[in-house]
């Protein structure tokens, strides 16, 4: 691979902190635009969801002749979404495998999500994630399961399986904290049936964005009822800060347990961090940067996923610093926490609030992503 241009992109890497893009489509993994990325950017690796393969294939002619055979072959619904997707992420997979083996297995990773109609059901989720694990056959592939507290136990046994594993919908430290222990758990029971450990892969994915959107949301609502202007002016100086100190507060939590003698043993056996990888970075906000949870959020070891837009924003104008942000006044986001419990911002609700929203809103997109098959499917047919 020739070295790529040197922009905020690169500079990210130089930093340890690996860009991913949040984007996937036929058009992008075929006619070239995802090799350019690769070799022109550096990019280390990809995220898909729901939401992205229904306005994919529910929006282009691409999936059309493929579909037009499946249906052909007597397919339904589910089997026709099944081989669209995984067509589509293999094909990227193959075109991440040279990241993949030049960087050791740290990067050159692509996500494919489990049902999140099956966000709440272990067993379910674990089976599921097994069959795309072997749908995909690639070394390089994740298969992305819901960290809510059901799931948990279902990420667990499918890294412990040897499957690599992106965390999503993580909106609280406390549920990061939980599936990180998770993982270090699956770790030790491989060692402990003598299976190897150093090619099993995990990302936490952190949500950024909405954080604020529903934090400054509530701040309005008290803004709105305060008389005092001096109280409202600190009220007003704390729209924007929730989501940047929250994720500064994961990091911190990632640096406790990814350290010390337990994880040492098992680093030495060839074990990787379980890295934060921070999702939802384009800026809901209008009045906000466009690079904001870019620039504020770079640290070693964590991954950046940014959707395509966010992305051409930060490659034209990021800024990088050479001392990362990420581990800059810690104590500064606990204060933000703080004076936001002190304003009367329950975030222990907010984070609540935000997984069941999140859960939800994956289930329609996966709704609508059926639906969407379900149409080709019949106007096809005909």
């Amino acid at each position: 691979m020739a070295t790529a241009a040197a922009t905020p992109l690169t500079k990210l890497q130089a930093l340890k902190q690996s860009v991913w893009m949040d984007f996937m489509s036929r058009q992008f993994v075929r006619q070239g635009e995802l090799a350019r990325l690769i070799e022109d950017d550096g990019l280390q690796g990809a995220t898909s969801n729901p939401t992205i393969f229904e306005k994919a294939i529910g929006h282009s002619a691409d999936y059309d002749d493929d579909t037009r055979a499946l249906v052909a072959e007597g397919a339904d619904v589910d089997h026709i979404y099944e081989a669209l997707v995984v067509e589509d992420i293999r094909g990227a997979l193959d075109l991440f495998r040279p990241v993949y083996d030049r960087t050791d297995g740290l990067d050159g990773y692509v996500s494919l999500e489990v049902s999140p109609l099956l966000a709440l059901e272990r067993e379910k989720t674990a089976t599921e994630a097994k069959h795309y694990w072997g749908k995909l056959d690639r070394p390089n592939a994740m298969i992305k399961i819901p960290g809510t507290e059901q799931c948990v136990p279902a990420i667990e046994d499918s890294l412990a399986d040897g499957l690599n594993i992106n965390v999503t919908l993580l909106f609280s430290v406390e549920a990061y904290e939980a599936v990180a222990h998770a993982y270090i758990r699956a770790l030790r029971r491989r060692v402990e049936a003598g299976r190897p450990i150093d090619h099993v892969a995990s990302v936490a994915s952190f949500f950024v964005s909405r954080i604020d959107a529903e934090v400054d949301g509530r701040l309005d609502a008290i803004i709105a009822k305060e008389s005092d202007a001096g109280r409202k002016a600190k009220l007003e100086a704390l729209k924007g800060k929730a989501a940047i100190a929250n994720a500064k507060i994961a990091y911190e939590s990632f640096g406790k347990i990814f350290s010390g003698p337990e994880w040492q043993a098992l680093a030495a056996k060839g074990a990787k961090p379980q890295r934060l990888l921070w999702a939802s970075v384009g800026t809901k906000n209008p009045s906000y940067p466009d690079t904001l949870y870019i620039d504020e959020l770079i640290g070693p070891d964590t991954v950046s996923t940014m959707p395509p837009e966010t992305y051409q924003a930060f490659r034209d104008h990021g800024r990088v610093v050479d001392s990362p942000p990420l581990t800059a006044d810690t104590a500064a986001a606990h204060e933000v926490m703080a004076d936001l419990a002190g304003a009367g911002v329950d975030f222990k609700d907010v984070t609540d609030h935000l997984l069941k929203d999140g859960v939800q809103k994956f289930a329609k997109s996966f709704d609508d992503l059926l639906g969407a098959v379900r149409g080709k499917r019949e106007q096809l047919a005909k």
